[in-house]
Parts: structure tokens; C-alpha cells; sequence
């Protein structure tokens, strides 16, 4: 099974050079990359993204950090445009689990992108309170957890086993750190992965040998070496 690629950018002008790419079947931001983009208004910058991306998945965030005021973001974010997805992280900021939020907004059928996730306890969790129609991602942060000394791959496998039962609900490959781990994604059945534009250009090249790998290498050196006249 191949993994669908997700484009994890905020940036205009990169969502504008990969939205007709075969490989891109979606797009993810967050507040920080809508503020690394220069976004000023997120209501404006958004609508801007959900136009280019042309009809393709979009995952929009809330920023919320109380129940009452995330699901009114949540609601006005679903309106701007049939394609989005709403982000709503697991927890908040005190630790709290959002799932009664998230059962909210996905009985009045908004689809949602839950964020931030680490565990299979937190996708069980999040099983708990959804339907089986409303579509429904899973973000699994992956590459933080492994940053931390963590394996994520025993709690991804154990969310996948999970949600075998929901059509409607993808597992999602968060915060990519090398090429390699859409390979990973793709061998554990994960449904999506997000990757940023630069290793999105690094997988669109697999394919070299090892021998062609070494050749380059060591060709690598021998060029830097001359270039730079050492002797022995």
C-alpha cells in the first residue's frame, strides 16, 4: 500500500509549484507555518491557500485553547471551503482531552484532522467519540516522538489495527525528518504522510542503486578535494 503524499506547507508560492505534482494529494499547515509564511490575517491567508490548492485536501488549524471558542473556530473554518479539513489537537494547552469537541463538530459531519498525536491510548480515544461516516484524520507526530527517543511505529501499528473498522478514518504520518520515512509509512499501511517540500523533491528521485550511490559519493569527494587543491 502507497502512502498518500501531503504536502506539510504554508508558503504560497511552494503550494502553488506543488499542487499540479502527481505525487501531492493533499496539503497540512499549522499556526507556526502560517506565521514562518508572513500570514497577518489567518482568515484571509487561508482562504488564499484553500484557492490554490484546487480542490485537493487542506488541513487548517485551531488555535483555540478553550472548548467553547475551538469549536466556533472550527465551524467558521469549515465554511471556507469544501475541501478543508479542520485541525484539532488532541489536548489543550492544560493537558485536557478535546474529545468532546471533537465528537461535536464530527456529529454535525465537519471533517477533522485530529493533530498531536502520539499514542494509540489517544487514538482509541478519539475512536470513542467519532461516527463511522464523517471523515476523520488521525495525525501521529512520528518524527517528534522518535526526536525524543521514542519508537513511534508500535503505536502507529496499534492505531491502524484500531481503526480497521472505520472506513472513514485515514492514520496520518506526521512530522517527516528523512525521505525514508514515507517507506516506512507506506510498509505499516498508513493511510497519508505529510512531508515538506524538500523531501517531497528527495523522494520524487528514489529509485539509484547502491552502486550509483557509492559512484556519486565518492565522486562527491574527489571533486571537493580538487576544488580545493589539498595535498599530502
Amino acid at each position: 500500500m502507497k502512502s498518500k503524499i501531503y504536502c506539510d506547507s504554508a508558503e504560497i508560492k511552494i503550494i502553488k509549484n506543488f499542487v499540479n505534482k502527481k505525487i501531492v494529494k493533499g496539503f497540512t499547515t499549522n499556526p507556526s507555518l502560517m506565521r514562518k509564511a508572513g500570514a497577518t490575517n489567518y482568515k484571509d491567508y487561508s482562504k488564499k491557500v484553500i484557492k490554490i490548492t484546487e480542490n485537493k485536501p487542506v488541513s487548517l488549524e485551531v488555535f483555540a485553547d478553550n472548548f467553547i471558542d475551538m469549536r466556533e473556530q472550527a465551524l467558521k473554518i469549515n465554511k471556507w471551503g469544501k475541501n478543508v479539513f479542520v485541525k484539532i489537537p488532541i489536548i489543550n494547552s492544560k493537558g485536557q482531552l478535546t474529545t468532546r469537541v471533537i465528537k461535536q463538530l464530527n456529529k454535525e459531519g465537519i471533517k477533522l484532522n485530529i493533530t498531536a498525536v502520539y499514542t494509540a491510548k489517544q487514538t482509541k480515544e478519539i475512536l470513542k467519540n467519532i461516527n463511522k461516516k464523517t471523515k476523520v484524520i488521525i495525525s501521529i507526530f512520528a518524527g517528534r516522538a522518535a526526536d525524543a527517543g521514542h519508537d513511534p511505529v508500535p503505536e502507529i501499528l496499534e492505531s491502524i489495527k484500531m481503526k480497521k473498522n472505520f472506513k472513514n478514518v485515514k492514520i496520518l504520518w506526521a512530522s517527516v525528518r528523512e525521505p525514508y520515512n514515507y517507506t516506512q509509512a507506506c510498509q505499516l499501511g498508513c493511510d497519508i504522510i505529510t512531508v515538506p517540500p524538500n523531501i517531497i523533491e528527495k523522494i520524487e528521485k528514489f529509485g539509484k542503486s547502491f552502486n550509483l550511490l557509492t559512484k556519486e559519493t565518492v565522486k562527491a569527494f574527489l571533486v571537493d578535494s580538487k576544488r580545493s587543491k589539498f595535498e599530502i
